[in-house]
């Protein structure tokens, strides 16, 4: 017997759409417009979602003022679309409460384990004679996320960085996935990579000179030796909100961070990577391959290119009471820094969670 439809909804300006919604990758695919997407817990407490609405404008408003077409103007917007840009946390959210009372009232139970993900779009509507010259979309659906360290992201570098980097649109380059390959890496120049198609992509880097893996290594040494990088904004990449969040965990508790493209020649350099998006949160990484040759790459399949793969093999870098206990390592199979930087998320999660539904949050909507 076929496991049931996942639960999902589909509302615009606060109306339920009578039509069976689509999934989020084909409504965003046919649909133009500013997006975000974020992770509620089955409660309906939404994580982050302060910054989500904060990076929701934004986008907007550069893709009005820049590529005006992609968020469904022919011109420039006037004075009415951008002031609707600037209260935009109210129509948001009403659309999100809409959406999460209707899940509650009429769709199937999540499943034990399934949370959501809510992904709300603004766009320049159909009508002109609307009083709402913004309209806003948001689809919400069950989420199952994977389990920490069971699964690692498989990568490839396969194309180009995005015209509009700072606005969060998608990017399709799906002639260029190799079979197995779970997420896409951007790349202008063949070597500084930026981040991924739909994620911001981190590296645990060996500082040159390198030290040897035998050796015990201390909080000192290993300040000195490894650091995480992941590209500057400055190189024309999306900012994510994982990102921001995987800065300031580094920053507090002392990981030493550098926000630079990591550069695919000194790949052997790499000991650990990892993926962030604001459903998986951080995923180790398992591979990452790259095509030996970029000439002619925009004519070409994944079947015509030559790959070099990198394979990761997890050392326990960081040897301290943070990472240990007992004696044991607690990474099971994942790299120790990205373990730590995934337990300070988690912590920090449930610290921001956000009740968008007032009275309504409950842990009986969904049981």
């Amino acid at each position: 017997m076929p496991p049931p439809p996942p639960a999902a909804v589909l509302v615009t300006n606060g109306a339920i759409s009578p039509h069976p919604p689509p999934s989020a990758a084909t409504f965003l695919g046919s649909t133009p417009g500013a997006y975000t997407t974020a992770r509620a817990t089955a409660a309906g407490g939404l994580l982050w979602w302060p910054r989500h609405l904060l990076r929701l404008a934004d986008s907007a408003r550069l893709l009005a003022q820049f590529h005006p077409h992609l968020l469904g103007l022919a011109v420039p917007p006037r004075k009415p679309f951008e002031e609707s840009l600037a209260g935009i946390e109210p129509l948001v959210n009403r659309s999100v409460r809409v959406a999460l009372e209707e899940m509650r009232r009429s769709r199937r139970p999540l499943l034990p384990g399934e949370d959501m993900a809510v992904t709300a779009l603004v766009r320049a509507s159909d009508a002109a004679e609307e009083e709402e010259e913004l309209e806003v979309c948001v689809q919400l659906a069950g989420y199952v996320p994977p389990v920490f360290g069971e699964v690692g992201a498989r990568l490839a570098v396969a194309g180009r960085g995005r015209d509009a980097a700072a606005a969060k649109m998608r990017k399709g380059m799906e002639k260029m996935r190799p079979p197995g390959v779970t997420e896409l890496l951007l790349t202008n120049d063949g070597d500084r990579i930026l981040e991924g198609s739909i994620t911001n992509f981190f590296v645990v880097c060996r500082r040159e000179g390198e030290h040897s893996l035998n050796e015990p290594l201390s909080v000192e040494i290993m300040a000195n030796e490894f650091e995480v990088q992941t590209a500057p904004l400055g190189d024309g990449i999306l900012p994510g909100i994982i990102r921001q969040i995987v800065i300031e965990v580094c920053h507090d508790i002392g990981i030493p961070f550098r926000e630079v493209s990591p550069s695919w020649s000194k790949h052997k350099l790499w000991e650990e990577a990892f993926v962030t998006s604001s459903l998986r949160l951080i995923q180790h990484v398992e591979t990452v391959q790259a095509p030996k040759s970029w000439v002619n790459i925009e004519r070409k399949t994944w079947a015509d290119v030559s790959w070099e793969v990198k394979q990761f093999q997890f050392y326990n870098l960081w040897r301290s009471a943070s990472v240990t206990n007992h004696g044991k390592d607690l990474n099971q199979g994942v790299g120790s820094i990205t373990t730590q930087i995934k337990r300070e998320i988690s912590k920090r999660a449930i610290q921001e969670e956000y009740d968008i539904k007032g009275s309504l949050v409950s842990n009986e909507c969904c049981d």
